[in-house]
């Protein structure tokens, strides 16, 4: 299997950002926040980033805004630690799959109890 470079550096970002989720950014919008993934473009000048909630997922929009505020402040960080020759742009994303998992399994089961 070929593991990319963009991969890798997607696993990276994940793993830099979540610690400093954890011990740097104090922002009160970003409560339980869990990253979920990341999508970096070949070139390795933009990085998506997925976060899903703990718990209330109409509180996201705040959430949103309280990332995209610490933004620069990761990528200042992000840079610092790994050496790359440019810093991908960040955008946070928040990670609608389980949503969507979960409004699936409910029409399953609205259909098996039709049947």
């Amino acid at each position: 299997m070929d593991y990319k470079r963009s991969d890798r550096v997607g696993d990276l970002l994940l793993e830099l950002i979540s610690e400093l989720l954890a011990r740097e950014v104090s922002d009160p919008r970003i409560g339980s926040v869990t990253l979920t993934g990341a999508e970096v473009s070949k070139d390795l000048r933009h990085a998506r980033i997925y976060f899903r909630l703990l718990g209330a997922a109409e509180k996201k929009a705040e959430v949103l805004a309280g990332l995209k505020s610490a933004a620069g402040f990761i990528r200042a960080k992000v840079a610092r630690e790994l050496k790359l020759r440019s810093v991908p742009t960040i955008e946070f994303v928040y990670d609608e799959s389980q949503d969507e998992a979960q409004r699936i399994d409910e029409l399953l089961n609205r259909v098996k109890k039709g049947v």
